[in-house]
């Protein structure tokens, strides 16, 4: 048996809505499983990743077998990662979701959807970017007893992305740290009345609040100070006509959204950028992913 997973990147928090709000854009890491003997991980697009049994994929795999009670004699991990890692576009949830859902066939699929869902939001520990990797979309979620109670919405295709990637890593842990242990309430008002504007507005298409919606108090102000570079790289990108700009997930990447009428922002950004010496960050237009996670087995579609 050989099981393909299309997994998408994810865009968690949105600016204001902090391990609660994430969506989906058509950025895509690919994975195939087939049982082995032993544990053999293979990259095909040259990009390194951990090797054996300490590969995060594999890792996933075996922790749905123990809990199913089943042993795993082996495994053959084929990865395209087209995410980059530690950047905060949800490559370590693909990882996650695709051991999730590729082990669940392996096993004879015991696992409905909506299992996976609250056991990859659990071993990420937030649900922001493991369920709308799951579901594509905008998906507003909370966690309660294990279980993610969930809002997904489609993003309308009005909407483009772009993501401003620089030419570093910022690892969760560091950027968690870097948070303050507690808020006042008056932040805690302020992020409340945003998050739940970005989800509404996005919902409505109301394009002219994601301005104020982004806006946070909670963790960006503080990550901002581990990005050089980003403050200024968003403003140009207001200035230069996006709806809002923010760090997607825990960073390094920002994350900009704008309108289909303005056809010409990645490059004016672009080219500023260059001039700005700004020139190893990649740019990376992208389009809204609305259906998430695909599942092939034997090169026949399934639905999960």
């Amino acid at each position: 048996m050989k099981v393909e997973i299309k997994i998408p990147a994810t865009s968690a928090n949105i600016g204001s809505g902090f391990d609660s709000l994430g969506l989906a854009v058509q950025m895509y890491n690919r994975v195939i499983l087939e049982p082995w003997e032993g544990a053999e991980v293979i990259s095909l697009d040259g990009v390194p990743v951990p090797t054996g049994e300490n590969n995060l994929i594999y890792k996933t795999v075996k922790y749905l077998f123990d809990i199913c009670g089943k042993p795993l004699s082996g495994l053959r991990i084929q990865q395209e990662n087209a995410i980059p890692m530690a950047r905060g576009l949800g490559s370590s949830s693909a990882c996650i979701v695709a051991g999730l859902m590729g082990g669940n066939v392996l096993l004879g699929s015991p696992l409905s959807r909506e299992d996976i869902i609250h056991m990859a939001a659990t071993m990420e520990g937030h649900p922001d970017n493991s369920t709308p990797a799951i579901l594509g979309g905008q998906v507003t979620a909370a966690i309660e007893n294990g279980r993610v109670f969930y809002c997904r919405q489609q993003l309308r295709d009005d909407l483009r992305f772009a993501a401003i990637i620089p030419d570093f890593e910022l690892k969760t842990s560091a950027a968690r740290a870097a948070l303050p242990k507690e808020v006042s309430r008056a932040d805690g008002v302020f992020n409340l009345s945003r998050s739940a504007l970005m989800a509404m507005s996005l919902a409505a298409g109301e394009y002219g609040n994601l301005r104020v919606a982004a806006q946070d108090r909670l963790h960006q102000p503080y990550r901002l100070e581990l990005i050089p570079g980003a403050k200024p790289v968003m403003d140009c990108a207001l200035e230069f006509g996006a709806y809002c700009v923010y760090i997607s997930g825990a960073g390094s990447t920002l994350m900009a959204m704008a309108g289909t009428g303005n056809s010409t922002f990645a490059q004016r950004l672009r080219c500023w950028m260059d001039g700005q010496g700004y020139g190893g960050w990649r740019l990376v237009p992208l389009l809204p992913d609305n259906t998430g996670a695909r599942l092939t087995v034997d090169g026949k579609e399934v639905m999960v």
